[in-house]
């Protein structure tokens, strides 16, 4: 199957591809802003014909959610209202943090890391959840 990931921010939303075979996950965009974000997601899906919505949720690290998981959950409900696709979860606990080790051996400069980690810790998110899909018999 292939999937969208889709790592919700404030400010900057990662997004992330798998391919249909779910080997590889790559990073594909970081969208600006929330003016147009639902809609912006829904083209990106359809133009990449997917067949699912990965979200990282934002646990607590006591494993409870917090605000940032509740806006989390909101925002899927409405693209599944308006795409029908089917919605998962993964945790996204230290997604970030391996993005950014990731890329503090690049040479890039800290505009260049900022414009790149959030589709690169979306690309994290998707492949745990690969993996986890994998495990599951």
């Amino acid at each position: 199957m292939r999937f969208l990931c889709i790592d919700l921010g404030d400010k900057r939303t990662g997004l992330a591809i798998c391919d249909g075979d779910e080997i590889l996950a790559s990073p594909l965009a970081v969208l600006e802003g929330q003016k147009e974000l639902l809609d912006e997601i829904i083209k990106i899906a359809q133009q990449n014909q997917v067949e699912g919505l990965v979200f990282g949720l934002p646990l607590n690290m006591d494993d409870s959610e917090g605000q940032r998981a509740i806006q989390t959950r909101k925002f899927a409900d409405q693209i599944k209202e308006k795409t029908n696709l089917p919605i998962f979860f993964q945790d996204e606990r230290l997604s970030s943090f391996t993005a950014q080790n990731q890329l503090s051996q690049t040479g890039l400069t800290h505009k260049k890391k900022k414009n790149r980690i959030d589709a690169l810790a979306a690309a994290e998110i998707l492949k745990t959840f690969i993996e986890v899909r994998k495990q599951k018999p």
